[in-house]
């Protein structure tokens, strides 16, 4: 699709809140917050148009790591409507991006919840909210392919 820079619908900045992505996802965990630092990554290093990119999400197709999806479809702007978004049922997490022949790999970065109550969903969720302060560098690692 042609990138109509007149349209003023087309061009609007995808910077959600925590509370933004809660309400998108149903809650907040640490897989929508990474993923969507990694779509708004690959939306700046690609320039921010989404029509002319494609995501690939390699997950093991299962909730938590299915959710990164939902984060990357935020940050990104590559969506299941527009079918430049995919899951690939993997044993490795990564999220490939693809655009003017162009190519980047983003490996997340592993984590721990440490459970310091009985309400694990709380700790998800204060875990989610301190990650998404971090730096790119603390959440992801990034190569050009």
């Amino acid at each position: 699709m042609k990138w109509h820079h007149h349209c003023k619908y087309m061009q609007l900045d995808r910077e959600y809140t925590v509370r933004d992505l809660a309400a998108f996802h149903g809650h907040l965990g640490p897989y929508i917050v990474i993923g969507y630092r990694i779509g708004r990554y690959a939306s700046e290093f690609f320039g921010n148009n989404p029509f002319e990119m494609k995501a690939t999400v390699y997950c093991s197709g299962q909730t938590p790591q299915s959710c990164l999806a939902d984060g990357v479809q935020l940050g990104s702007g590559c969506t299941l409507g527009k079918r430049n978004i995919e899951i690939v049922v993997s044993e490795s997490l990564r999220c490939e991006f693809e655009s003017a022949g162009k190519k980047l790999e983003i490996i997340p970065k592993g984590f721990t919840i440490l459970q310091s109550s009985d309400d694990y969903e709380l700790e998800i969720e204060k875990m989610a909210e301190k990650m998404y302060g971090f730096e790119d560098s603390d959440l992801f690692e990034i190569n050009e392919v």
